[in-house]
């Protein structure tokens, strides 16, 4: 049946998100392997064919369409399949007695070859084992034991209706190890223990992911911070004592070193980003435990904010360390970028000036040879004029060429004078210069 009104296109996805994080009843005794592989944010379809891979090794048939969890049963394993944002996640469970709760893995039930070709790498890897109320307490000293003599850690969880311990180590059989005592839980209440108790390990171990890079950063961070110094310094060097130093060096050096702090700053802002992300949810997972303390252990969250906070905080002091340098970096770049645009205009004011005498003097000496020219013209124009004169006088004209020629020479002159004034009028009037 159709709704009456028009759905959002998303409306029925953003439930679907609400449901995406189930968890699956659990009924003690029981043990589970919970694995988390990291296969970034590209590795849908190969984690789909390896899941599709194992339920046809059961004879399980596959799903129509595999979403963001995934649950079947495989026999009398159950599997909880996952994907996250940069991992995938299984958990097999497998209800029944046990003698030794990490002794036999569920894990080691399934097909070897599966589990060698899984695609990713492996960042968690837990036994869980959920024992009834029913089984005699454990001692302190068969707590240890049962976690190779490190030291153990724990609390009651969901207000003292069950207990957990674990080391938070890895094993020699790869796995860490958690141990989750029932004391009056419901089978859901038990499935979402244990679903947040590993996941409290899967995201603890994702966070830790941003430090190693992070000390790595701060090494490069150091290197950095040194050499913005130095320039920092020659620059006022430069400035105060008025030693000689290439504006255009110092802008290169500058620049490859704002580039540098880029770089390092991009390889690690996701990592940096995705380890807040994690710890969030770690917060979140181990207030929702609720715990209480055991007498003489470690609470979960004792141990974890001892560990993991100070790791988190190392994280964003680098983040927040790139960022001021970058910052940095980029003042002293636009100080210097200044300064050598000031010195430009200088240069620039000089040649502008350097110019400015040349056209005052290119102009004197083209009235100097305006002066020549007229009285060049006027020469010749008088030369002209006499044998005129003179031949006239030669066929009997009543002049005296001689006298005539020196009353002509200066109105030649004149005439001369005057032409040349009218064409450097027009010429300077068809270039558009006013004169």
């Amino acid at each position: 049946m159709s709704p009456l009104f028009k759905e959002h296109p998303l409306r029925h996805q953003a439930v679907a998100e609400l449901h995406a994080r189930t968890y699956e009843p659990l009924q003690a005794p029981e043990r589970i392997s919970h694995i988390a592989a990291v296969c970034g944010e590209r590795g849908s379809g190969r984690n789909a064919r390896h899941l599709f891979g194992l339920l046809e090794h059961y004879g399980v048939p596959r799903p129509n369409q595999l979403d963001q969890y995934y649950m079947v049963r495989l026999g009398d394993i159950r599997l909880l399949w996952e994907r996250h944002t940069e991992f995938v996640s299984y958990t097999f469970s497998k209800h029944g007695a046990f003698v030794h709760p990490f002794a036999y893995p569920v894990l080691s039930e399934l097909p070897e070859d599966w589990l060698r070709e899984m695609p990713g790498e492996v960042i968690s890897a837990v036994s869980l084992a959920l024992e009834p109320r029913d089984m005699p307490e454990r001692s302190m000293e068969e707590l240890s034991e049962l976690f190779a003599g490190n030291l153990v850690i724990g609390s009651e969880v969901v207000g003292g209706a069950a207990r957990a311990w674990s080391d938070l180590r890895i094993h020699g059989d790869g796995f860490s190890r958690v141990l989750l005592r029932d004391q009056g839980l419901s089978p859901n209440q038990a499935g979402r223990v244990a679903k947040r108790i590993l996941e409290v390990n899967s995201y603890r171990a994702m966070a830790l992911l941003g430090l190693p890079p992070a000390r790595e950063a701060n090494a490069s961070m150091s290197d950095a911070e040194t050499r913005l110094v130095a320039v920092a310094a020659r620059m006022v060097s430069q400035e105060d004592a008025g030693t000689q130093v290439s504006e255009s060096d110092l802008l290169a050096e500058l620049t490859a070193l704002a580039s540098g702090i880029e770089a390092v700053a991009a390889r690690t802002s996701y990592r940096f980003e995705a380890s807040r992300a994690y710890y969030s949810v770690v917060v979140q997972r181990l207030e929702q435990l609720r715990q209480r303390r055991i007498e003489g252990l470690q609470t979960l969250t004792e141990f974890l904010d001892a560990r993991l906070a100070p790791a988190i905080a190392t994280c964003n002091s680098t983040s927040k360390r790139q960022q001021d340098l970058a910052e940095r970096a980029a003042r002293l770049t636009s100080l210097l970028r200044a300064r050598v645009e000031v010195e430009l205009q200088k240069q620039n004011g000089g040649l502008l000036d350097s110019m400015n005498r040349r056209a005052k003097l290119q102009l004197r000496l083209q009235e100097t040879v305006e002066g020549l020219s007229v009285i060049a013209i006027g020469y010749y124009g008088v030369g002209l004029v006499a044998y005129l004169l003179k031949g006239l006088e030669a066929h009997g004209a009543p002049i005296d060429a001689t006298f005539a020629t020196g009353l002509a020479a200066p109105l030649v002159v004149l005439i001369a004078w005057f032409g040349l004034r009218r064409m450097k009028a027009r010429l300077l009037k068809s270039e558009g210069v006013k004169g």
